[in-house]
């Protein structure tokens, strides 16, 4: 998985015309954490705390690719900036390895969060509904539920969404991005959840879904959807 992080090197290198920073009326605190993020993606509106991850950031609308800068030797995965290569490397040196499963870490942090499923530890509540999360950024996204928070707007056709995921994927729709590449044909997606449908439908044989009526085995959801209504009618009849 891929880690964004703020590099020390200094980008001064500007593809194209970017806003470098917004009006302060403009400013939008992020959700979880008090930095101020003042620097704005003219395409797609994401924002950052320093410009020189703005520069960086605004390759992948330019197409100047920068990934090829640190590529891992022993797996495939590529970086922008040496920090996220050497959290990536701590992986495959086993540094941070969990001692219940094997899981190896990118560092100290994310096996704390990673042992918390092994011990059911669930340190977040929600005070509105009682519910317990392990993780704070869940928790966070979850408290909006209650409160009707949208703090992620789109610029473009006004549209809202809670969860920074979400409001990704939505622009995305906008810029035409496809950045999840199926590494079994030339397919492109906006997101990784189409993409890893993409392999399970076309590329792999795995059918998780199953009829809970004769135990008939399906790639995907809908076509077990479809499948479920031949034993519904009969039933009804």
């Amino acid at each position: 998985m891929s880690l964004e992080t703020e590099s020390d090197d200094t980008d001064t290198a500007q593809p194209f015309e970017i806003k470098t920073e917004a009006d302060s009326n403009d400013i939008i605190e992020h959700p979880r954490d008090d930095k101020s993020r003042p620097y704005v993606c003219t395409v797609c509106y994401k924002r950052f705390t320093w410009s020189r991850n703005l520069n960086r950031h605004s390759r992948i609308h330019s197409g100047v690719k920068q990934d090829d800068m640190y590529s891992c030797t022993q797996c495939e995965k590529r970086y922008s900036s040496q920090h996220a290569m050497s959290l990536h490397m701590n992986i495959h040196g086993g540094m941070y390895k969990c001692s219940e499963c094997g899981r190896c870490c990118r560092d100290s942090s994310e096996l704390a969060v990673h042992r918390r499923s092994h011990s059911g530890e669930k340190p977040f509540e929600c005070t509105v509904c009682g519910k317990r999360f392990t993780q704070s950024g869940n928790f966070v996204s979850h408290s909006r539920i209650h409160c009707g928070e949208k703090p992620y707007k789109c610029h473009l056709c006004d549209k809202a969404f809670s969860e920074s995921g979400n409001f990704n994927r939505h622009m995305r729709a906008h810029t035409g991005e496809k950045p999840h590449k199926c590494s079994l044909c030339d397919k492109s997606f906006s997101d990784s959840s189409s993409l890893q449908r993409h392999k399970r439908r076309v590329h792999s044989n795995s059918r998780p879904y199953d009829c809970r009526y004769c135990g008939k085995l399906f790639k995907s959801s809908i076509e077990l959807k479809c499948h479920v209504r031949i034993h519904t009618a009969e039933v009804t009849q």
